[in-house]
């Protein structure tokens, strides 16, 4: 591991608990955890194990109900939604399982979008969107729609849109749930790249043989962590 100057995210007791019919269910549960800027790992368990929850905890998608989680030395545990919302779009790039694309829009106006809100110039947007295509081996297909893509290729227009704002760390939850065998391990070919370019990727999964392509696997089950392994 890198020294602590390189510590993007630190997580002291980050705890989550539900309030279900009146019962307390405690889906992320006293996580301690540390990941260094340029890392590629896996968070790895079971449906049930607080996997998502934890990952919108690190994206800032959701707020603890105790603990501290520090993304680049800033607390961003007791931000407010507007602080929590600007955290998001300017530092943490999303990839999901389902793609989440406009339909009607081209791929490279999809990419486009994060930079919209951040109020960049159209001529910067696209010429900064064009680029995120070129590094996912996309550039040909910028001006087609989702539905004239394959499976693989609308989740690397995906992974270009997280790429785009140029964030902090692309957190993918799930991303070769809807791909077949070979889509996905080009995918994974696609994120070991991107992190040998120095990218901090955290890749949420329940498949052995994806996580076991990063760098680095912690095991959850019942909200806790229960192991790591690191593979290089």
């Amino acid at each position: 591991m890198r020294n602590e100057n390189n510590l993007l995210i630190k997580t002291e007791e980050l705890t989550k608990v539900y309030r279900l019919e009146g019962e307390e269910v405690v889906a992320v549960d006293r996580v301690n955890l540390k990941v260094n800027e340029g890392e590629l790992l896996a968070i790895m368990g079971p449906s049930g194990s607080g996997k998502s929850t934890l990952m919108n905890l690190l994206g800032c998608l959701d707020t603890p109900t105790a603990g501290t989680y520090f993304l680049k030395g800033q607390d961003v545990s007791k931000l407010s939604d507007d602080e929590l919302a600007e955290i998001r779009n300017r530092r943490i790039g999303f990839v999901f399982q389902t793609f989440n694309l406009l339909p009607r829009a081209t791929a490279l106006h999809n990419v486009e979008l994060p930079l919209i809100y951040s109020q960049v110039s159209p001529k910067e947007r696209r010429e900064r969107a064009f680029s995120a295509l070129e590094s996912v081996g996309l550039a040909d297909r910028a001006n087609h729609r989702p539905n004239e893509l394959s499976g693989g290729q609308r989740q690397r227009v995906a992974i270009a849109r997280a790429l785009v704002t140029k964030p902090a760390i692309i957190l993918a939850d799930e991303p070769t749930g809807n791909l077949d065998s070979k889509a996905s391990e080009e995918l994974m070919e696609l994120f070991l790249a991107l992190n040998e370019q120095g990218n901090t990727i955290i890749i949420v999964t329940h498949e052995h043989d994806i996580a076991r392509k990063t760098r680095r696997i912690i095991h959850l089950l019942d909200g806790k962590i229960t192991g790591e392994e690191r593979l290089s």
